[in-house]
């Protein structure tokens, strides 16, 4: 690889890092004031008309099949909605640092599943992956089974993993529309415009006063539509046709590390030994499962029949983004 192709690969690779791995901490900051169903829903909105135009002054068809069209709003409602939206509510009630680390179990929650539906899958990837959710549920666990406000928040944040596996899972069969940035776009509008819908609905637009608008959460608001789902993704989806396999999942890892970083010198969390013996449980599952699953794989490009919706084979980008 050339000198100029390697900085371009480490510098997306780093924007994926540092960029999704930052989303924990800003949606943390957001929904301090903001309610987390609106901020979720109007982020996304806002995003997908970002990516609306980016395609645009690219030349690329916004027009696609209504197959098409309808398939990816209804993975946008599994991956944003029910999977990211909730991520925004849970975080109302545990730290961002906890949440990271949840959501860091997706690729060993996608394993199983293949497992279940009779997919071969490795040895060692299926005995990591076990080991992960052992992790998972020394993370969950002590607040999880103690009742209360944290309890909620574990819970919510475990769904919204498991949506997102099962988005990501069923991803792999659902036709989308072949350009990844409008594939994107289609499923931010529907996952948004459900979470304005479930916002309306739950009355949060009255809690949407002065002292709610804030300069801290409007930033990372801002922060999360921009750095977020259109940075991000962009940099992600570039990886993805040129990059290999087995090193642009290693996002999976990185990203929780990011977060619990950040959660601990932004936000001053101190995550307990238990839930830091979980995730270390977790990330040593991904790490595995990642090489695994990306050995062998030379860098070429996704075909342009296999959005990035649907790939990589063991998960879709980081919940977050």
């Amino acid at each position: 690889m050339r000198g100029s192709s390697r900085v371009r690969l480490w510098t997306a690779l780093w924007i994926v890092y540092l960029v999704w791995g930052s989303t924990y901490l800003g949606i943390k900051i957001a929904v301090r004031t903001l309610p987390p169903l609106l901020t979720a829903g109007t982020r996304f909105l806002a995003a997908a008309g970002i990516l609306a135009l980016i395609a645009v002054a690219a030349r690329r068809s916004l027009r696609v099949a209504p197959r098409e069209a309808l398939s990816a709003a209804a993975l946008g409602v599994a991956l944003l909605t029910l999977g990211v939206g909730m991520v925004h509510v849970a975080e109302t009630r545990i730290d961002s640092g906890v949440a990271a680390m949840i959501a860091g179990s997706v690729p060993l929650q996608i394993v199983l599943m293949r497992r279940l539906v009779g997919e071969q899958v490795p040895r060692a990837t299926a005995f990591a992956a076990v080991v992960g959710l052992v992790g998972l549920a020394l993370v969950v666990g002590p607040g999880g089974f103690g009742g209360g406000s944290e309890a909620i928040g574990l819970l919510v944040m475990l769904s919204a993993s498991i949506s997102w596996a099962l988005g990501s899972f069923a991803a792999r069969t659902v036709r989308l529309p072949s350009d990844a940035f409008v594939a994107s776009a289609y499923e931010m509008l529907g996952g948004g415009a459900v979470l304005l819908v479930a916002a309306i609905l739950a009355g949060e637009l009255g809690d949407l006063d002065s002292s709610a608008l804030q300069p801290g959460p409007l930033a990372a608001w801002a922060y999360l539509t921009v750095a977020g789902s259109v940075i991000g993704f962009s940099a992600y989806a570039w990886l993805l046709g040129n990059a290999p396999i087995s090193q642009v999942v290693t996002h999976q890892y990185v990203n929780p590390l990011v977060a619990v970083v950040l959660g601990t010198l932004v936000l001053h969390e101190r995550p307990g030994p238990a839930t830091l013996a979980g995730a270390a449980l977790i990330v040593g599952a991904v790490v595995v499962t990642a090489s695994r699953e990306g050995r062998g794989e030379a860098p070429v490009r996704e075909p342009t029949s296999r959005p990035v919706s649907a790939a990589p084979r063991e998960t879709r980008a980081d919940p977050t983004g």
